[in-house]
Formats: C-alpha cells, structure tokens, sequence
C-alpha cells in the first residue's frame, strides 16, 4: 500500500502508566504537532496535557462511541489533519479502544506510526521476577464461563509465563477461580500500581496470594503473571493420552495437521517425523 502524501499521520503514543514523569520529549512534541488527540478520557488526557502546558484539540474515543469516531478520525486524516491516538495509560490498542483503526487506515493509504511509551504489560512482566522463555498476553482475564474454561485448558499445558490485567474488584474472583483449577500451589505474580507511589508486586502461590488479598483490598491497576507449567509435568499429563488425542486437542483449537503435529511433537520432547510416523501407522 503506498501512503498517500497529501494525507494526515495517525501518531500512536505512549502515555505514562502512572508517573507522569514517563513521557518522552517526542511526545510532548507530536502533541503539540498534531492537529487533533483521540483519547479514551478527555479528562485523563487533560492533566496530562495540562501538567505540561500543553494546549490541544480533544476527541474522544472509546469503546462506546468507537465505530462513529473510528469514521470521522479517518475523514480528518483524509483532509491531511495529523491525529495522535493515546489511551488513558500506556500503549494504546492492547486491550484499549483502537483495534482496527491501523488497517482502516493502511486500506486509506494513510500513514501509521507509533511514539513508543511504558506499557503495564511489559513492566509487570519485569517487576513479577517470574522468569521464561517467552510468555503469553492474554488482555483481561475472560469473563464468561466459556472464555475462562478455554484458557485453562490452555493454562494446564503451557510452559511460558501468561500475563494478564485485570480489574481490582474482579481480583479475587479471579484468583480464586485459577487457585481452583490450576491447584494453590502454582505460583504467580499480582503487580499493581505501577511506578506509583505505592507500587507493590507480591510473588507467591496461589492460595497464598488468595489469602493475601482477603485480608488486603486490591487497589489501581494489575498486572497478573503466571507461572508457566514445568515441561515435565506437561510430559505426564500427555503419557495418559494417545497420539492421535493429542493431535485432537490442537485441531480444535484451530491449527491444521502440520502446526498441530509440530505442537504434538515439542509437548513430547519428540520429532515431528517421529509423531507423522505413529498417526500413518494408526490409521
């Protein structure tokens, strides 16, 4: 797609995720570049704008009013005004208003790019001392039945650390609700507020940290990190199940024959010619 020069830029920037000292210089510099700033909280961006005696033209944009401002953001990048988009804390568009609007643009011809700022995800990650190969952002931990029982079953088979944010007053539901299924002596991170004032990070079991939080009230925002499941024990749940059960669990959850036999043959510590061979042989 070539980028249509007359057109605006969409700048997607960062914003402190508690300390309004962490902003760049460029920041503040594309806000007072920009013609407009879409945010998620008029009032939020406020103190931010206001503590450097910024002034700029608002828009808001949320989850409510999404679709209708996602068209006039995209008109006014059309007429060639530059739009920077922030969310209320951090990067925008993981698990805030957003998604979607970089294709819409990049179909326009107009041009995205991004003001690099803190984000939770990669803080609590680091603050949690939970260390990994890799890990696994889920957003907000699922709310309905059906979402929490899918990525348990995801959770009971995976060996890299899975992050979360959540909700305070959502906290100790959910920690009780993975206390319950992944046993209370799996470990895990709570970070919350962070690079505020009373920033806290607690590293310890489940149980553990369920009793925590029932003598403790969980404030701001949080940051939840799993530990991952040692590959060993994901090499005793599978001993109890065929190869072609196995190849089953990663069929349905969309990945075709080839991904799926190369999931089988990792989880088994096995080549993959080696599961291709057992399944021709089954059949």
């Amino acid at each position: 797609m070539k980028f249509i020069m007359d057109k605006g830029t969409l700048y997607i920037c960062g914003t402190p995720i508690g300390n309004l000292e962490d902003i760049t210089i460029r920041q503040l510099n594309i806000f007072k570049l920009v013609d407009f700033i879409a945010c998620e909280d008029t009032r939020h961006t406020l103190k931010l704008l206001n503590r450097y005696e910024i002034k700029a033209k608002l828009i808001s944009f949320h989850e409510h009013n999404y679709k209708k401002k996602s068209d006039e953001i995209v008109r006014l990048l059309l007429e060639g005004k530059n739009i920077a988009l922030v969310s209320d804390a951090g990067m925008p568009i993981i698990s805030d208003p957003g998604d979607g609007i970089v294709p819409r643009c990049r179909e326009e011809g107009i041009k995205c790019t991004t003001v690099p700022g803190p984000t939770a995800l990669i803080s609590g990650f680091i603050l949690s001392g939970i260390s990994s190969e890799g890990f696994i952002f889920g957003g907000f931990f699922p709310k309905g039945s059906k979402g929490q029982k899918k990525e348990i079953d995801r959770l009971k088979h995976e060996s890299r650390a899975s992050i979360y944010y959540e909700a305070p007053h959502r906290l100790k539901k959910t920690l009780s609700f993975l206390e319950k299924n992944l046993g209370a002596q799996h470990h895990a991170a709570v970070v919350r507020e962070i690079t505020k004032v009373y920033e806290e990070s607690i590293y310890d079991t489940l149980g553990e940290l369920v009793e925590y939080f029932d003598k403790n009230e969980p404030r701001g925002e949080i940051v939840i990190v799993l530990e991952g499941v040692s590959e060993s024990i994901i090499l005793d749940v599978y001993k109890d199940i065929s190869i072609k059960e196995h190849m089953e669990i990663y069929l349905e959850k969309g990945l075709d024959s080839k991904d799926a036999m190369k999931s089988v043959a990792k989880d088994r510590g096995v080549s993959k010619r080696e599961i291709y061979a057992i399944l021709q042989k089954d059949k």
